[in-house]
């Protein structure tokens, strides 16, 4: 791996000083509590950079050592791992195992999961390229802007035997207080009706007469598009879209890549697609902007950083693997298919090519995070080969009524903050009470305890009853200052608590 390589791993892994112990302390902002599991996945992270600084001689043999998580749904298994990947800038893509059992399953669907992963990483990557691009790319917009403003302002002379000249019209008078600029309509590309007539030397001594003219008009037309002056013009443009193909697709062995191919050879050959819009310079700025932007990115550099990002540093988290699994006594066709699941994520697992349109991604380095409840099979169910491709185990603890209370009061932008946020913008002050904290998280936890355990989400049931006749009426509320207590809370739960089933609550 050369340098420049390493410098960019770097920079968007852990920095050199970041401990596991730091980043157990950047999770401890948006996880409460499983502290083990914290721990598992910091050590993790934090081999992958120590990975980086290896001899290149013993680099290669130094696999990630994947990570099974066990608990029951709502704990934070999704969440530690995709925080994980936010904390280090790295490609994550989120599965369910139970998706490739269902009817219709083929084997080599498996591999869709790095193919996602590599379409995560290149969006990553472009991204990034074009956010660095955007400030140099800021007057090229601009003069496309004028080129509709003021067609033939710009000063290229045209070809010979080119197209007939074409006139600006333009609705009302540009310049006068009586006809604003806003909401006026800007005509272009309307042929003359006898360009023929215009004899040659008087269109040489026009345009040697209206040049400065036109110079000046437009200086005057970007003075006012950058003070904000002309937004709600409207202007006609065409829109094109590219064709989107590669070479590498035609190689692809799924459906999906192969439709995707012919649809992309399609557009190539007949030039892509365009069409004519009417739309404000605030809309037209965004799409010559983009337009711009895509043109501008070099796809090619952008695809090869992206391979190396995902191949590096890419994270895979492969959520209800347990329901997978085939515990003793299953000899129906169902455990013959979860079986069969197994296998075919095994060789992505221990590490193999897959091919994308981007190229020929290799497995052997992307870490692997699997998640599972676990309540009915256990992890010795799954096949001896998959089970030691996850050498790390953490169970993951049951949520206690402390835990629902730090939840809903203690992450950023927590359950508390987001509702009390969204009121405000009806003019209602929301405030809950100490009280009615403590009871909302006793009662998450009796429910959970006496019905299906579904961990931190029942706080979003909770909540959403609490709130819901409240949240149905608060445009009458507005400018009020509205407190929920233990008794509100108790009132707006009464029935749900009785029969102790929130399941037509369930988001």
């Amino acid at each position: 791996m050369t340098e420049e390589i390493k410098a960019q791993l770097n920079s968007k892994g852990i920095p050199d000083g970041l401990t596991p112990a730091q980043i157990v302390e950047k999770l401890d902002n948006y996880i409460i509590g499983q502290q083990k599991a914290k721990r598992f996945v910091a050590v993790a992270l934090r081999n992958r950079q120590r990975r980086i600084k290896l001899p290149e001689e013993i680099r290669d043999e130094v696999a990630p050592k994947n990570i099974l998580m066990m608990g029951p749904t709502g704990v934070g298994k999704t969440e530690i791992a995709r925080r994980l990947a936010k904390l280090c800038g790295a490609p994550f893509l989120k599965v369910e195992a139970t998706k490739y059992t269902e009817v219709g399953y083929v084997g080599r669907d498996v591999e869709s999961m790095v193919r996602d992963l590599m379409a995560v990483g290149y969006n990553m990557v472009k991204a990034e390229m074009q956010e660095k691009l955007r400030e140099k790319c800021i007057p090229m917009v601009e003069d496309q802007l004028l080129d509709l403003l003021l067609p033939g302002s710009s000063g290229k002379k045209k070809r010979k035997n080119s197209s007939p000249k074409r006139d600006v019209h333009v609705l009302g008078n540009i310049f006068g207080e009586s006809s604003p600029i806003q909401g006026s309509l800007i005509q272009v590309d309307i042929p003359k009706e006898n360009p023929a007539q215009d004899e040659p030397q008087e269109e040489i001594e026009e345009e040697t007469s209206t040049s400065e003219d036109m110079a000046s008009t437009r200086e005057k037309f970007r003075t006012m598009l950058r003070e904000g002056k002309l937004e709600d013009r409207v202007v006609e443009i065409t829109v094109h879209r590219q064709p989107s193909f590669s070479m590498n697709m035609m190689g692809a062995s799924n459906p999906e890549d192969l439709e995707e191919s012919i649809n992309g050879l399609q557009e190539l050959l007949s030039g892509g697609r365009s069409k004519r819009r009417n739309v404000t310079v605030r809309e037209a700025r965004q799409i010559l902007m983009a337009d711009t932007l895509e043109r501008n990115t070099d796809s090619d550099k952008a695809a090869d950083e992206a391979k190396k990002r995902v191949e590096q540093s890419g994270i895979i988290f492969i959520d209800e693997i347990d329901k997978i699994a085939t515990h003793g006594g299953e000899g129906d066709r169902q455990a013959v298919s979860r079986e069969g699941v197994q296998r075919d994520i095994l060789p992505i697992v221990e590490g193999s090519d897959v091919n994308t349109k981007w190229g020929v991604v290799n497995t052997t380095h992307i870490l692997f995070i699997g998640a599972g409840a676990f309540s009915v099979s256990a992890p010795s169910d799954l096949i001896p080969e998959l089970q030691g491709r996850f050498p790390l185990r953490v169970e993951l603890e049951p949520l206690k009524k402390e835990d629902f209370k730090r939840i809903l009061t203690e992450p950023k932008n927590a359950l508390v903050k987001q509702y009390e946020a969204l009121l405000a913008t009806e003019g209602v002050t929301l405030k809950f009470a100490d009280e009615a904290i403590d009871r909302m998280s006793f009662i998450a936890e009796d429910v959970n305890s006496h019905s299906e355990n579904i961990g931190a989400r029942r706080l979003h049931t909770i909540m959403e009853t609490v709130l819901e006749e409240l949240s149905f009426d608060a445009d009458r509320h507005a400018g009020e200052t509205i407190t929920i207590d233990s008794k509100y809370v108790d009132e707006k739960l009464n029935g749900v608590i009785q029969n102790q089933n929130l399941e037509r609550y369930i988001l």
